[in-house]
């Protein structure tokens, strides 16, 4: 019989901490920064079906910017299933309540949809003002 020889996935992954400070960035631009470090597509070694990302931490997610008329017109949606059961709330408002879910959203959307997803959001830390508790390895400006 023939046995099929599984590949073994590399447990010694070094995770580094990577600091982005979102003060004065635009939305979109730092997400996708954020979100190509998760993923770990700036290592030499990035496999596509491995989790071998790092972790972020991003800071200042008050002080966040987007172009544009965003402000007003962009509109998030939440749907929990029953009829009328639609929610909305502007980018504004979002703001205003919890910015953090806002870089969150962006970030989640530009990661690829599959089993890797989550666990690649759970090394996603923000933080609204400037204080964090890691001991960071790398700062992005």
């Amino acid at each position: 019989m023939n046995e099929i020889k599984k590949k073994t996935v590399n447990k010694n992954i070094q995770r580094k901490y990577h600091l982005f400070d979102a003060e004065g960035k635009i939305l979109g631009r730092l997400a996708t920064e954020i979100a190509a470090v998760l993923r770990g597509k700036n290592k030499v070694d990035f496999t596509p079906h491995i989790d071998g990302g790092d972790f972020v931490v991003v800071v200042n997610s008050d002080r966040l910017v987007v172009s544009g008329n965003k402000m007003e017109g962009k509109v998030y949606h939440h749907f929990s299933g029953y009829p009328g059961g639609i929610t909305s709330i502007k980018l504004k408002d979002q703001m205003k309540k919890d910015s953090r879910k806002i870089i969150e959203s962006a970030i989640a959307g530009m990661l690829s949809k599959n089993k890797l997803r989550d666990k690649m959001m759970r090394r996603l830390l923000i933080y609204k003002n400037a204080e964090h508790k890691h001991k960071i390895d790398v700062t992005h400006k």
